[in-house]
């Protein structure tokens, strides 16, 4: 990306990606990135640390990988690496908690039990680690200084709403213990933000995809799943009819999604929760078709997937779109990664990982 001038962000205006960016680069802070080395935590370390940032990483590696803290390195270099601050604990600890946020300006939580099946199979893990640990974090932050709390939700908290589009002020009945504890953990954030001071921006997160995401378990999300199934030349399992549409959005985007809402106006979004998605539906046979064709233009040998439906699963949403209005208006936020680029990228590491995954 193009460096921009120098940037100064007046206190009240939204900002762009390119203008966070440099207001980064100009004037650093100290940063703590919870699940730093999961999926999305890595991808922000690597933005962060490439923009000169101070960052603080906390976590259990009960699904982060010090492979993709290795794979940081290897991108940033040695003396960006030098920045990192590596914390193995666990939200469920107040003591870790406390002793992360110590110095810290900005925290993007991203650490959670993230599966739908698994909160179902233990509600009480799930709430242990989304609920129980997010209060510990903010009481933490709360108590260390912190100026604010960017957090991981969810678009799970739509449950039973039957809107094509999701909008943020209307939500249904919730479908997941998952569901259940992404909501309370907004309702955490704005009550921190009205009793508190403490500014918290929660991040509706839809599908999120990319590199480094895990194909393995039986909780994958579906887009790494597919494509490493399609590798091996194995069948591509669909729940129900592949109707299910879904909101597929670029890891990239929701890095920029984070930056953006850890430097918005406070008034605009404190105690608020935002949609982040590509404002895109694609349903589930028009994602298979997708993989078909960058299977075919990168790895003609391969046979064309094959897909097996089964029943649709419980606790899952049947349609999921975000309306990106607010977002748009109070972080400046669109999404810059098309999904067809998405996935060949996504497509393309996983092909170069594949002997190691």
């Amino acid at each position: 990306m193009a460096t921009c001038p120098l940037i100064v962000i007046p206190s009240s205006s939204v900002a762009t990606f390119c203008e966070v960016r440099e207001a980064l680069r100009q004037s650093p802070r100290k940063w703590l990135i919870t699940g730093g080395a999961g999926f999305i935590g890595s991808h922000l370390l690597e933005e962060l640390l490439g923009l000169g940032q101070r960052v603080v990483v906390l976590d259990n590696f009960s699904t982060g990988k010090a492979a993709n803290l290795e794979a940081v390195r290897a991108v940033v270099g040695p003396d960006a690496w030098t920045l990192l601050e590596r914390r193995d604990g666990d939200l469920r600890d107040p003591g870790a908690c406390a002793t992360a946020c110590d110095g810290v300006e900005l925290i993007l939580h991203q650490a959670a039990i993230a599966s739908v099946p698994a909160s179902l199979e233990d509600p009480v893990t799930t709430h242990a680690v989304n609920v129980t640990g997010t209060l510990h974090l903010f009481e933490a932050a709360r108590r260390a200084g912190v100026r604010r709390v960017v957090y991981a939700s969810s678009s799970a908290v739509y449950g039973t709403d039957e809107a094509p589009v999701k909008h943020e002020p209307v939500t249904g009945r919730l479908l997941s213990p998952y569901a259940a504890s992404k909501a309370i953990g907004e309702v955490y954030g704005q009550t921190f933000s009205q009793c508190y001071g403490l500014e918290t921006v929660g991040l509706r997160y839809f599908n999120v995809f990319g590199p480094r995401q895990d194909p393995a378990g039986p909780y994958a999300a579906v887009i790494p799943l597919w494509i490493q199934s399609a590798l091996r030349g194995e069948p591509l399992m669909v729940n129900g009819d592949g109707s299910t549409t879904r909101d597929f959005v670029s890891v990239r985007s929701v890095v920029q999604a984070n930056l953006q809402a850890a430097l918005a106006p406070a008034d605009l979004v404190s105690g608020e929760a935002f949609n982040i998605g590509s404002g895109q539906p694609t349903d589930l046979n028009a994602l298979i078709h997708g993989i078909t064709r960058v299977l075919a233009l990168r790895f003609p040998e391969l046979p064309a997937p094959r897909a097996i439906h089964r029943e649709f699963r419980e606790g899952d949403i049947r349609h999921s779109l975000a309306a990106l209005s607010k977002a748009e208006r109070c972080l400046g936020f669109a999404a810059r990664v098309r999904f067809d680029e998405a996935l060949e990228e996504t497509l393309s590491w996983f092909a170069a990982a594949r002997g190691s995954l």
